[in-house]
């Protein structure tokens, strides 16, 4: 079967007036915008019974998003001190291996050597001996 196309007749009751009902609720709805701008602008909305029906829902929002600044300013915190840390971990890092390489430029044997020559003290030419004790059977 072909589509069908159904013929319907305009009467003249069945006429719409556009122009003049669309005119009207353009101009209600510019004014319910007006209304409702300086319905909230004068807090009157609080008072409806409708955001009063949903103020548990508005809390927990509020809770919500005041919880969130809490953990993104928590976070930055952290992360400010983190980098601080690694500042300061770094910095001792450095200090370590300049005071190392100063203690190993000290206890060279010349450097001792330089450091002993107004005591009284001396070089000792003689290299150690090695001391053996032979274990006794007497005990």
């Amino acid at each position: 079967m072909a589509t069908q196309v159904k013929n319907t007749l305009i009467t003249a009751k069945e006429e719409p007036k556009p122009r003049e009902k669309q005119s009207k609720t353009r101009i209600r709805s510019k004014s319910k915008v007006s209304w409702s701008a300086s319905n909230i602008l004068s807090g009157g909305f609080l008072s409806n019974k409708y955001v009063i029906k949903q103020l548990p829902f508005i809390l927990s929002l509020t809770l919500l998003a005041m919880l969130y600044i809490a953990n993104n300013y928590n976070s930055q915190k952290t992360a400010i001190e983190i980098s601080r840390t690694l500042k300061e971990i770094e910095n001792l890092r450095y200090e370590y291996i300049s005071t190392k390489s100063n203690l190993m430029y000290i206890s060279k044997q010349s450097e001792v050597i330089k450091r002993l020559g107004t005591s009284k003290l001396k070089e000792a030419v003689v290299p150690p001996e090695k001391i053996f004790i032979e274990a006794s059977d007497s005990e």
